[in-house]
């Protein structure tokens, strides 16, 4: 310790008593030299022994400090060495140099000096050259966090096991709720008597009970066909590794009465605010019943949902009172627009521009202006014939506008109505769907993730053949008379010809009603015949896609179109049915470019495979037997692709 430092300001009063001590000895000898020469002495020996104290007093707080330096590299040594946190020195060629010895014991090696760091994980030296702040590694069964100091070429190794596992329990442990609802429960106790009620009801409700059992939910009935159930993150985990097969024996019990009572589950996950979580529930089962019923909808706040089960067809209605109120409804909401547009999806085919017509002619008949909204460079060959058609009709082609015209002529009141799809990065303009908040969604396809922001009024039914189907419908609950010409009747038949396959397809009575009315309207079913006829071009394309089919799994066929030439989505869908006409045929995919140079697939199935969840996985929708997606990668890629995707799902409990 150095002792070259001035004297402060706490040295003064030593000063002064000295001093003072000095005059008063010398003032002394003056009057008494005797008294004087004793004072002296007693000063000198005074001095000396506060000398001798404060040396030794510095000595020992010498002493002191250097014990205590001591101590603290001691200690400082000591925490390096033997603290539990994991402290490691690398190189510049990420060769370990130095760890201590508790980072040692957790590896279970004896020395890694000179060893690289991917002894202890593949994962260090990529997350070394990266910019991250931290990483987590499982190092023999336990979680550790790693947190770098690259500038000294250090890392630290924090062992978070168990908070992970805290903070594991508490995600396990969250609160789910769930609401099963029994699809046409109604419909299928109407006209039995009560003991047969009865024991339909027993058999459904033991059902759900001995379910709720096994996995340890909490269930309650409220209402006739609801019941509300709580569970966990953990049991929810458990009931998507069986694929919710609540789904399947309800249906096999059932699958004696002359309608199928199937259960439909929303379920609401991820939220910790209760309230939240039962919107997210109700949320969730409308998901369900809107694609269809028969399978669980998954949500969580993010907005992601996941789907389970579908493997049914919808079951046709019994009612009209929907149509009918859906027909009022939209007949006030043209009254109170000042113009209407109608649009279909992206590449219309027959069913899209034959629900747009038939949208047209309830505008006419609530007396309002409409047009309908038509790309002239997005519509393939399969409507050419039916758009020739059209342009004959001067009044038809009149109501005909393109998407910049109708943008341009948009205003806040305008109602636009879009039909044969829900999803907005389908339609033909988005920009139709931004300027305006009146906007009517009316579709047969299952309902999907991607949605139309608040609509107005949805009308979407999944049983329904077609959007033509659905549409006649409206037409025929409309108060006022109006006039359908031949063009127009036989445009919407060709609708529900196409998707259905000429009636073979997805029909119920309500299809050959709605066909039976457009017939008494004047369609001719010659002219459909002729509007889908295809010329020999497209056969012989047809026909290369069918030769280079091959069998994936036995049953699956999978055709694959070149690499260099493009293929209309049409003539992938009629590849696709054609395939599936083959013996032994359960599901057919048909992959290709298409003119906008992305990759289409086309799928389709007789019901035992569910397509629509195949084509989902990939980014696309459609329905059980029906569906399609188009993406942007190579054909290639594409295949790989849906040949992992059906893996998945044949894996996840599904049998080929």
């Amino acid at each position: 310790m150095s002792n070259d430092r001035k004297p402060g300001w706490q040295s003064f009063p030593i000063m002064a008593i000295t001093a003072i001590s000095i005059f008063y000895i010398l003032w002394t000898c003056l009057f008494n030299w005797i008294l004087g020469i004793v004072g002296l002495v007693v000063f000198i020996v005074s001095a000396y022994l506060a000398n001798v104290y404060k040396n030794r007093e510095k000595q020992d707080l010498e002493a002191y400090v250097s014990t205590l330096s001591h101590r603290v590299k001691k200690v400082g040594e000591e925490a390096l060495l033997e603290m539990p946190i994991g402290i490691l020195l690398y190189s510049d060629q990420q060769v370990i140099e130095w760890m201590n010895h508790y980072l040692v014991s957790i590896t279970g090696e004896k020395s890694l000096i000179s060893q690289s760091l991917n002894l202890i994980s593949d994962t260090l030296i990529p997350f070394i050259k990266s910019d991250r702040k931290e990483e987590i590694l499982v190092i023999n069964r336990r979680r550790y966090r790693v947190m770098p100091h690259r500038e000294e070429r250090l890392l630290y190794f924090f062992d978070i096991t168990e908070a992970e596992e805290i903070k594991g329990r508490y995600q396990a442990e969250k609160t789910v709720f769930g609401i099963i609802y029994l699809d046409n429960y109604d419909e299928v106790t109407q006209g039995l008597d009560d003991q047969i009620r009865s024991k339909l009801n027993n058999e459904v409700t033991n059902i759900i009970k001995q379910w709720s059992l096994e996995h340890g939910i909490y269930f309650k009935r409220f209402s006739s066909d609801r019941f509300f159930a709580v569970l966990n993150e953990d049991i929810l985990k458990e009931l998507e590794k069986t694929r919710f097969d609540i789904l399947d024996r309800a249906r096999e019990v059932t699958a004696k009465e002359t309608i199928p009572l199937t259960l439909s589950i929303g379920v609401g996950a991820g939220a910790t605010d209760l309230l939240e979580l039962g919107q997210l529930t109700q949320s969730a089962l409308d998901l369900a019943l809107g694609r269809g019923g028969d399978q669980v909808a998954i949500k969580f706040p993010s907005g992601k949902v996941q789907f389970y089960g579908g493997k049914s067809n919808p079951v046709e209605k019994r009612t009209r009172v929907r149509a009918r109120v859906i027909s009022q409804a939209l007949s006030e909401l043209i009254h109170e627009s000042d113009q209407v547009f109608v649009m279909g999806h992206q590449q219309p085919d027959m069913d899209a521009i034959g629900a747009g017509i038939g949208i047209l002619k309830i505008v006419e008949a609530n007396e309002a202006k409409g047009s309908i909204v038509i790309d002239p460079n997005d519509y393939g060959p399969g409507v050419i014939r039916l758009i020739e058609k059209l342009q004959e009709s001067e009044r038809i082609w009149s109501q005909v506008v393109t998407p910049d015209v109708a943008y341009e002529s948009l205003t806040a009141n305008t109602l636009v109505v879009v039909v044969d799809t829900h999803k907005p990065s389908l339609v033909v303009d988005q920009r139709l769907l931004s300027k305006t908040d009146r906007v009517v969604v009316i579709d047969h396809h299952r309902r999907s993730e991607d949605f139309i922001k608040d609509p107005v009024l949805v009308y979407m039914e999944p049983y329904a053949s077609s959007t033509v189907e659905l549409v006649t419908e409206l037409l025929e609950y409309q108060p006022k008379k109006f006039h359908l010409d031949i063009i127009e009747a036989t445009a919407m038949l060709a609708g529900i010809t196409v998707d259905t396959k000429n009636f073979t397809l997805r029909t119920g009575s309500r299809t050959f009603d709605a066909a039976s009315y457009l017939r008494a309207h004047g369609a001719d079913t010659i002219l459909v015949q002729k509007l889908l006829r295809e010329d020999i071009n497209q056969f012989n394309d047809r026909a290369e896609l069918i030769r280079s089919t091959i069998l994936y799994r036995e049953h699956l066929a999978i055709a694959v179109g070149q690499e260099n030439k493009t293929y209309d989505q049409v003539l992938l869908a009629q590849t696709a049915d054609t395939l599936l006409t083959m013996n032994g045929i359960k599901a057919a995919f048909v992959i290709a470019v298409r003119p906008d140079n992305r990759v289409g697939i086309s799928a389709r199935s007789l019901g035992e495979i569910n397509v629509q969840i195949l084509m989902e996985e990939m980014g696309g929708g459609g329905h059980l037997t029906n569906a399609a997606t188009q993406i942007a990668c190579t054909i290639e890629e594409a295949k790989n692709t849906l040949i992992d995707v059906i893996d998945s799902y044949f894996e996840g409990g599904e049998d080929a």
